[in-house]
């Protein structure tokens, strides 16, 4: 039975991570009462006491805690995912899982990340869309994806039903997505946050005459990314519809991509997922599973 210590259990990320391990016979979860949870010593201890810690702690908190734990770790911050000595914790990149497996220390993929780097890592290593291309971006996510802050104001009305933000093309997961998804030119990427708590969508929009080989379009790339996620337990390459409905994975740890289009090269391909799922707690499961030598779907 593996020892598991959230850090940070009390946040959106953590009581989700703890409600997909509770009950779990491989799993005994360490826990802090509420008002030792900011106990250095007790944290300490707790650190020492398990198998893996899961962070799910601001930046600097999280640099600071593994700084000086001794057990594996998983960093669902953003303070790991282009450190070095930290493996990248998304299963679905190649070799991935048996990094993963094996390592110490796992970065969490970040939500909006998780889904643009899903739809441009099969279309760069297969070289239907050039390292180098101008690529754009957009994406939409539920208010919980913010942080308490975010949380709070959405909830008492003060936010706006919609607002763009990062428009200074600095979102914090752009730097995951140019070391992980074969990028070489950073792409455009213009988030959104909506009124309603979970569920996102990212897309990425495209001219097909603009990418190189003799076939463009809608089938070569679909093809392209049913062939890298064929088997995958857990995304799932779906037709495309008239309407997208970024809260319809929220609960699961699953990813849907879609391409979408014209028919006459103009595309665009669209990642559904749950950023609270998919995009965080359920991700750190499957990395979890993973490092302990589970069933990769257990609890999810």
């Amino acid at each position: 039975m593996a020892k598991v210590f959230i850090d940070g259990e009390a946040g959106t990320t953590g009581l989700r991570i703890r409600e997909r391990l509770e009950g779990r016979g491989d799993v005994s979860l360490i826990s802090l009462e509420e008002d030792r949870r900011k106990d250095a010593g007790a944290r300490r201890g707790a650190y020492g006491e398990a198998d893996v810690a899961i962070l799910c702690l601001p930046d600097d908190a999280a640099r600071e805690a593994a700084a000086s734990a001794g057990c594996r770790l998983i960093d669902a911050s953003t303070a790991h995912r282009t450190a070095p000595g930290w493996v990248y914790g998304m299963p679905e990149l190649p070799g991935a899982r048996e990094q993963i497996a094996g390592a110490r220390r796992v970065a969490n993929v970040g939500c909006y990340a998780t889904g643009a780097i899903a739809i441009l890592r099969p279309l760069v290593d297969a070289g239907i869309v050039p390292a180098d291309h101008g690529c754009v971006l957009t994406g939409v996510s539920g208010y919980t994806g913010g942080g308490k802050a975010a949380i709070a104001a959405h909830e008492s009305g003060e936010a706006p039903d919609f607002s763009l933000y990062a428009l200074r093309q600095d979102h914090k997961h752009l730097p995951e997505v140019m070391a992980h998804s074969g990028l070489r030119r950073k792409p455009l990427f213009q988030p959104a946050v909506a009124n309603y708590a979970q569920g996102m969508v990212v897309q990425l929009h495209l001219h097909a005459d603009l990418l190189p080989g003799e076939i463009a379009g809608h089938a070569r790339i679909e093809a392209c990314l049913r062939d890298f996620y064929r088997g995958d337990p857990f995304v799932s390459v779906v037709l495309p519809s008239d309407r997208i409905d970024p809260q319809r994975l929220n609960g699961t740890n699953r990813m849907e991509i879609s391409v979408q289009g014209d028919g006459r090269g103009r595309l665009t391909i669209a990642a559904v997922l749950d950023n609270l799922g998919k995009g965080a707690s359920g991700t750190a499961v499957q990395n979890l599973n993973l490092m302990i030598g589970a069933e990769e779907t257990a609890g999810l």
